[in-house]
């Protein structure tokens, strides 16, 4: 026997379980494209689009006026970010999604990493160097004032009029409530939704002796901030995931499609997912790093939502600015492909890293938790520590407590529907064998009768609804 066997046979294997492990580990941040329909949109065009970033730079150097040296500056990042941007949809992975096009998301991941090095520059400047960033960026910003100074909370608490109701529902009730909406399609889970809406009101209480705009009454609190605007758009939002959930995606390409109206129809549904994946954070068998790993995933939650109104309170913008709403709106956009990479990390065994984009979502959360904490010295000096050593200790309590719900729902309601589940995957099964029966059959009979079967059978059985075909 030679000498070098072993080593070979030692190799396969590992070359073996690697190109699994890359299998799954591309799944959520590689993601291909399926059934492409329109080949122009995905072959790859690098040297047009060379040639236009080159005539695009020859063009601003040598016609534009650099009289300004202001304008010169702003001009410059600009277009520093915007090739970026080009360089992102060369070199940067698709993400889990394709929809409408990797395009888009790996545009996505080049802002969050532009984002990301922004914080890390920002850390290492003062606080007068900020603040000439800031009027820099927004002069107005010199005047601008904290909504905390200009504005009082939970006064009057005992007076509830409906009057006073009809005033707090305002555009941001209406924010909350689509908010929660686009979270409960993110996080799919009736239970860790409510376990994040809930801890969050525990965080306003215990953090409101740092930001007072935290401060509500408690009908306000309870009933329309959690009950009506939270409740409302976690049940929207997951109504919508049961509905995509029972949908068949089975895509037509749109060159099949000869009606202009089914064409339309097909264009508009690329903006809607390819498929659907069904979510199940918690199993009666979750092991301890499961559990962690969830706990975690509602801190970093926290941490976020918590950093939108420390970075507005100590850099003094309003909500209604375009620093906060724009950063409200980009932290929504890079949480989808964030999510969907981190829940496959902590269900999937053969997945053994995180994607590069929920890496870098964990890196800015952290990055401006920390800018926060550098330039908020006054304000952090005022922290009591057992408040934020109690809002651990019911986040870790809360989270024991929706996993042992969500265990006691799977025990009692799981097997129910895993055998309404089973008794139809048995049907179709059933009816699949029929099927291949009967074609089998029809292979056996004369060539004569099974092609006029098959005109007879191809008169119009195959039919394109919505741009997706599925057989009736």
């Amino acid at each position: 026997m030679r000498p070098t066997m072993a080593p070979n046979q030692g190799s396969r294997m590992l070359s073996k379980d690697d190109a699994n492990y890359k299998l799954h580990f591309r799944m959520i941040n590689e993601q291909q494209v399926e059934d492409i329909t329109i080949d122009f949109f995905y072959k790859p065009h690098t040297i047009t689009l060379l040639t236009l970033t080159v005539v695009s730079i020859m063009y601003f150097a040598f016609t534009r006026d650099d009289g300004d040296s202001d304008n010169n500056l702003r001009v410059g990042l600009l277009l520093v970010g915007s090739f970026f941007l080009v360089i992102s949809v060369l070199a940067f992975p698709n993400g889990p999604f394709t929809r409408p096009h990797p395009v888009i998301w790996r545009m996505v991941f080049g802002l969050s990493v532009l984002y990301f090095l922004f914080l890390v520059f920002l850390i290492f400047l003062n606080w007068d160097q900020v603040k000439v960033l800031l009027y820099w960026l927004d002069p107005n910003l010199r005047y601008a004032t904290r909504e905390a100074d200009v504005m009082e909370y939970a006064i009057n608490c005992h007076v509830i009029t409906w009057e006073r109701i009809r005033s707090h529902f305002d555009i941001f009730a209406f924010g909350h409530f689509w908010g929660w909406a686009m979270k409960a399609l993110l996080i799919r889970s009736y239970g860790l939704c409510w376990t994040i809406s809930i801890t969050w009101e525990l965080t306003e209480l215990f953090f409101m002796h740092l930001l007072p705009n935290f401060a509500e009454c408690w009908w306000d609190q309870v009933i329309l901030d959690i009950l009506l605007c939270n409740g409302g758009g976690i049940w929207l939002g997951m109504t919508v995931c049961r509905f995509l959930e029972m949908r068949t995606y089975h895509w037509a390409s749109i060159k099949d499609i000869h009606t202009t109206t089914g064409k339309l129809k097909r264009a508009v549904l690329q903006f809607t997912p390819a498929s659907w994946t069904y979510v199940r954070w918690f199993d009666p068998k979750s092991s301890f790093q499961r559990v962690a790993g969830i706990y975690l995933f509602m801190i970093v939650w926290q941490l976020t939502e918590l950093n939108t109104f420390f970075l507005k309170h100590i850099f003094v913008f309003q909500a209604s600015h375009p620093l906060s709403w724009c950063r409200i709106l980009f932290i929504g956009i890079i949480t989808a492909p964030t999510v969907r990479q981190y829940y496959a990390y902590l269900t999937d065994t053969q997945c053994k890293r995180v994607g590069t984009q929920c890496w870098v979502f964990g890196a800015i959360a952290f990055l401006e938790a920390l800018a926060c904490i550098k330039f908020g010295q006054d304000l952090f000096s005022k922290t009591q520590v057992l408040y934020v050593v109690l809002w651990l200790l019911c986040l870790a309590f809360i989270t024991l407590l929706c996993l042992y719900g969500m265990i006691w729902y799977e025990q009692n309601y799981g097997r129910r529907l895993k055998n309404i589940a089973d008794c139809d995957d048995s049907t179709i099964i059933d009816t699949y064998d029929n099927i291949l029966e009967t074609s089998k059959a029809e292979k056996n009979s004369s060539s004569n009768s099974t092609s006029s079967r098959r005109r007879k059978g191809g008169s119009g059985k195959n039919k394109t609804i919505n741009g997706t075909s599925g057989k009736k």
